[in-house]
């Protein structure tokens, strides 16, 4: 049977049919539509059909999403897609579409399309990273994604960032009601944030790593501060679940200084005399989300 996955962002919905051996059948991508819940199930429900119709035949169901559905309610919860938050995703897409499907977060589906066949295929531990509007993470082992029974493995983005120094503390505020959480750091915004506090320049994270490229100095120290904080973080993964590769996804996966400058320099944090773990771009780029939700069905 042929899969489908649908990744519901913010601004587009995208689809894809895979075929049993993972190969691409067809794709399809339309913008999201704004505030509007019922308008979104009815456009999910619309790409499916579409793309069953191209197939001749029906096929299984994934759904990757911005938030995660809560353990004790059932509900959506997180999504900044906030029309989803408090809603039964899940319970209304099968009801429309008249058969079971499955759902994970973004993250969750990510790592899971790069363990399987991506940048992380045939390693038994995958630490799957998402750095761009926001943080997330996922855990992937031996092919099959990590839940755990709050529903919650692999969410980092909401820890305190480890072993801060003086002028670290306490740390931007965060949506989430705390301080120096690891998104207000690491996501895109947490850098802008960062190279404005420090410089007086407002750029968004991506201008910030071209212009540390050619040797703007505000921007080299603000790219050298954001690496130093993710090798930090990424050395107290390390230590915790000992993954035999990282996979990095989103808008800041792409600052090709990471995949250097951060091997060299977790090893100063992470519990060991040797560090192992490879840290990888990923294979399926902005793909993976889309892919890793096919997959949730086995072939």
């Amino acid at each position: 049977m042929p899969r489908i996955g649908i990744d519901l962002g913010g601004t587009k919905i995208e689809a894809i049919a895979l075929s049993d051996d993972g190969q691409e059948l067809y794709r399809r991508r339309i913008a999201t539509p704004a505030g509007d819940y019922d308008a979104t199930l009815a456009a999910i429900a619309g790409l499916i059909g579409g793309l069953e119709e191209d197939l001749g035949e029906t096929a299984s169901i994934g759904i990757a999403t911005p938030g995660a559905l809560s353990p004790a309610s059932g509900l959506m919860r997180n999504a900044n897609s906030v029309c989803l938050n408090g809603r039964p995703l899940d319970r209304d897409l099968t009801a429309r579409l008249g058969r079971p499907i499955r759902m994970a977060n973004d993250a969750d589906c990510f790592a899971l399309s790069e363990a399987l066949d991506g940048a992380a295929a045939g390693a038994d531990s995958v630490f799957g990273v998402i750095i761009g509007t926001g943080t997330g993470g996922a855990v992937v082992i031996n092919g099959q994604l990590l839940s755990g029974p709050n529903a919650i493995a692999g969410e980092w983005g909401h820890n305190p960032l480890p072993w801060p120094h003086i002028d670290e503390l306490p740390g931007p505020h965060c949506y989430c009601g705390r301080r120096g959480c690891i998104e207000t750091h690491l996501s895109g915004p947490g850098l802008s944030r960062d190279h404005l506090a420090n410089t007086g320049e407002r750029l968004t994270a991506e201008a910030i790593a071209a212009a540390a490229v050619v040797d703007d100095p505000g921007a080299a120290a603000s790219l050298d501060r954001y690496l130093d904080r993710l090798a930090r973080e990424l050395a107290s993964v390390i230590n915790v679940l000992d993954p035999q590769v990282i996979v990095l996804g989103g808008g800041l996966s792409r600052i090709e200084a990471i995949y250097h400058e951060v091997p060299s320099r977790w090893g100063d944090h992470v519990f060991s005399d040797i560090v192992r773990t490879r840290l990888l771009p990923p294979r399926h780029g902005d793909a993976s989300g889309v892919r890793g939700a096919a997959r949730l069905w086995p072939a």
